[in-house]
């Protein structure tokens, strides 16, 4: 059945067992390393248990042993040391009984706990308080007295009892490890030697039903491909891939043997057309093809057709190489008279280029000067309204002044009124003083100077009081025309708003003038470049149309070396119109600028000529 698969079933049957063996092994191997994992997982535990153990049993000996120190002492760093103990016994066991699953085990730390507490209620707590009242003496002879009983062995066996079980358990993991390392010792040396000794098998069977046979066709093919092409080829039966190489072998065999007869063709057909390439080689354009063999008759028949079409192609172009002369000659002349014209419409078009930048500048300075302009106008309707305001302010300080100087006429009134009540009193006492005879003389001695003050003042008061009434007569003048001053400011603030507004429409125009000459020169230098370029191209095709004419020449001496059939016919010219004499003068000075419809006024004969 081996013998009748294909190569890749072959193979892959092959592999096949080889992965299966690989994979029982990995299986075995696997299977053994997660035993040692578990262990060592186990005997990890077990070891922390007993580190744990280990470290409350040191713990509580130590709370122990410094507590009788701190009673024979009381040094405070015993104490301290004392504290630390119990705070490091109190951490541990809370976490060793997280660690422990078993509830034997957890019992016995529970055990330890439970007795720690009823030694240091009993023992460490009250001695430790005693120490701190000083009673440290009958701290000391309650030690002595209670004996065995102050000891910590009730704490400490149920530890020891936890430290064996784990020391046990360690054991019991380690032979556990030796024995899953010598059975994977075991599955790697016999899996490997099993797999070594499959992959020997299937070697030899795979050499015997695939190598060999190749190694016979290939030297087969080397005698094939060192030109022997009789050979006898074995193998072609077989219906696997080896057979479908062997029967290939056997048709390159036959191809090889039809390729001899087609070589003593081709070396027969090899020489007669080298030598017809030889003489074509001579420029002989009269050789042909005759004595090649059946199979090379197209070949014959395409050699003859190409070298008479050369042969008549060759005539033409020496016909057309003195035309295509001629014309090249008018080209380049025509080509040198449009350079003249280009070069001229160039100068043109730079001096006024050069007009539009003069042109362009005053406008861009108008527009500046607008902008100036405008500006000042702004600021002299800014200082107007300014002014306005102030000649506002200043009638509401005349108004202000209006009716303070009233209020001070209305106080003149009342101060004219109390001079007369003054003067009548003092009127009054007088009479009454001339009543009184002589006890009233001085009185009236003081009634008349009273009165006099009175009339005194009731002029003061009058004088005053004109003169405050010329006053406000002339306030009001100044009101008056403080508003008629106020009413031409808003004139003159809306006559400047109104310049203003033009002055700035006069800005933008000659802002948007500027702008629309500045495209202009632009259009007007890309015209002068368009036109220097068509001057530089014009040039280019000129000296292409001198280069073109030389070509001819040398073109015309390389086909008069070939030989043809016939002589070459002497060439005609090809009609063409003589070119015309152009005189072109430059212009004494600028031609004049054309603008919009004027442009299209050119005469005719001009754009014709360009």
């Amino acid at each position: 059945m081996f013998k009748t698969l294909s190569i890749p079933r072959k193979l892959g049957f092959s592999f096949l067992v080889i992965n299966a063996s690989a994979a029982i092994m990995m299986v075995v191997f696997f299977a053994n390393i997660w035993m040692i994992r578990s262990a060592t997982a186990n005997n990890n535990h077990s070891q922390e248990i007993y580190a744990k153990a280990l470290t409350l049993e040191t713990s509580i000996l130590r709370e122990n042993s410094q507590l009788r120190g701190y009673l024979v002492t009381a040094d405070p760093s015993y104490l301290k040391s004392y504290n630390e103990a119990r705070e490091e016994y109190d951490q541990t066991t809370l976490a060793l009984e997280k660690l422990l699953t078993d509830p034997a085990r957890r019992a016995l730390v529970l055990t330890s706990r439970d007795e720690t507490a009823k030694w240091r209620a009993a023992w460490s707590n009250r001695l430790v308080a005693m120490v701190k009242a000083g009673q440290r003496e009958a701290a000391e002879q309650a030690v002595r007295d209670a004996g065995k009983k102050v000891l910590t062995s009730a704490v400490v066996l149920p530890l020891r009892d936890l430290r064996d079980q784990e020391t046990a358990a360690i054991e019991e993991n380690a032979a556990s490890q030796a024995q899953a390392l010598t059975t994977a010792t075991i599955a790697l040396v016999l899996g490997g030697i099993a797999l070594i000794g499959i992959a020997v098998m299937l070697q030899m069977a795979l050499s015997r039903s695939i190598v060999r046979p190749i190694s016979a066709l290939t030297r087969r093919m080397a005698d094939l491909a060192a030109g022997k092409s009789a050979i006898d080829v074995p193998d072609t039966a077989r219906a696997d891939e080896l057979g479908d190489m062997a029967r290939a072998v056997l048709v390159f065999r036959d191809a090889a043997q039809a390729k001899l007869t087609a070589d003593q063709e081709r070396e027969q057909a090899m020489r007669a057309i080298g030598d017809g390439l030889h003489r074509l080689s001579e420029a002989d354009l009269t050789v042909r093809l005759t004595a090649l063999p059946g199979s090379y008759a197209v070949l014959s028949k395409d050699f003859n057709g190409a070298v008479g079409k050369l042969s008549d192609l060759t005539c033409n172009v020496r016909r057309s190489v003195e035309t295509i002369k001629q014309n090249a000659e008018e080209i380049s002349q025509s080509a040198r008279d449009l350079s003249a014209r280009s070069e001229q419409q160039a100068s043109s078009l730079r001096e006024t280029a050069a007009a539009m930048d003069e042109i362009t500048g005053t406008v861009r300075e108008g527009a500046s000067n607008a902008a100036d302009a405008n500006k000042a106008m702004a600021e002299a309707r800014d200082a107007a309204e300014q002014g306005g305001e102030v000649v506002r302010k200043s009638v509401e300080a005349m108004n202000g002044i209006d009716k303070a100087s009233r209020e001070i006429a209305d106080i003149i009134s009342v101060i004219d009124g109390i001079a007369f009540q003054t003067n009548l009193l003092a009127l009054n006492a007088g009479v009454e003083a001339a009543r009184a005879g002589e006890a009233g003389k001085g009185f009236a001695v003081v009634a008349n100077e009273v009165r006099a003050l009175a009339q005194r003042s009731a002029d003061a008061a009058a004088d005053v009081k004109t003169r405050i009434l010329s006053a406000i007569h002339h306030v009001k003048s100044g009101v008056e025309l403080v508003d008629e001053t106020g009413q031409a400011l808003e004139q003159i603030i809306d006559r400047v708003g109104s310049v203003s507004v033009i002055m700035a429409t006069i800005a933008r125009a000659s802002d948007h003038q500027a702008e629309s000459l500045g495209q202009v020169n632009v259009a007007i230098n890309e015209m002068d470049g368009v036109t220097q370029q068509n001057a530089a191209m014009v040039e280019e095709s000129t000296a292409a149309a001198s280069m073109l004419a030389r070509e001819s020449e040398q073109l015309a001496g390389a086909v008069a070396i070939f030989t043809v059939d016939e002589p070459a016919a002497r060439p005609v010219p090809m009609p063409v119109s003589a070119p015309r004499a152009r005189h072109i003068t430059a212009p004494s000075r600028p031609a004049p600028r054309t603008i919009g419809n004027t442009a299209l006024a050119t005469s005719e004969d001009d754009w014709s000529a360009f």
